[in-house]
């Protein structure tokens, strides 16, 4: 599989936005919100209008991770990180991408800075690095989805 980072070719309404995640989404991705006053928490139900306007989200699954970020007046500017190859509806960011797959390390359930619902117990977060080829450098790190041991 091939790297790809992409950008939106154009910022997205709402509408737009939910559309694009509606058509990137399948049975193993995750969201993730953060509004001005609180944060979603990982969830298996994508964001409503209603949950709109947010500053940043994001949605991950095994192979991509999409985000979005509020830019002005109610549109958003969209990145995708993926190992699934080109996606017409992005413009493509670098052309020599390579990937490395790593553990992530979430805050024990026990942890009092973050809700209760923050965690969910089903969930195996990991990190996916987006690397220049060229200089070696990490750009970008993704979340991902890895086995449940």
């Amino acid at each position: 599989m091939k790297p790809f980072v992409g950008v939106g070719k154009a910022y997205l309404s709402v509408s737009q936005l939910i559309e694009l995640i509606e058509k990137s989404a399948n049975e193993s991705s995750y969201y993730f919100w953060r509004l001005s006053h609180k944060v979603s928490g990982f969830q298996k139900q994508p964001p409503l209008e209603t949950d709109f306007p947010m500053i940043e989200g994001q949605m991950f699954d095994r192979k991509s991770e999409l985000r979005w970020k509020y830019k002005r007046q109610g549109v958003y500017d969209v990145l995708l990180l993926t190992i699934a190859g080109e996606h017409e509806d992005f413009t493509l960011v670098g052309d020599a991408w390579q990937t490395q797959e790593r553990d992530a390390h979430l805050y024990s359930q026990t942890e009092t800075r973050f809700p209760k619902e923050f965690y969910t117990a089903d969930l195996d977060v990991k990190q996916r690095y987006f690397i220049d080829s060229k200089t070696a450098t990490v750009h970008f790190v993704a979340l991902t989805v890895g086995n449940k041991k």
